[in-house]
């Protein structure tokens, strides 16, 4: 059973360096998009990769912007909001990557 648990944590990501303030619901770092892979269920902290969350695209739904992450150490992936606090060039950045890969297949 998938349930949420909320966990206020302030931390450093590990791929910027930015320090980050969490709310209870920061799962990435707003500034570079990175995640972590730590949680088996949202906010438990009970996955024990650890590995890096690399933002590699973006989808839309129900005219919401929704981040794909996927771990960089297992190949685990998940799907995050974008949130009002992120770095929305970082944002921009990711879809133009997307719109590009698209135009090469």
């Amino acid at each position: 059973m998938r349930q949420f648990q909320r966990k206020k944590e302030d931390f450093v990501c590990e791929h910027c360096g930015a320090e980050v303030r969490g709310n209870g619901y920061t799962n990435h770092c707003p500034n570079c998009l990175y995640s972590k892979h730590v949680d088996i269920n949202p906010g438990d902290r009970a996955e024990e990769c650890g590995g890096l969350m690399e933002p590699i695209d973006l989808e839309l739904k129900d005219g919401k912007y929704i981040l794909v992450h996927r771990c960089q150490k297992c190949g685990f992936v998940r799907r995050n909001k974008v949130c009002p606090e992120d770095n929305f060039d970082a944002v921009i950045e990711l879809s133009h990557r997307k719109v590009n890969q698209l135009k090469h297949r």
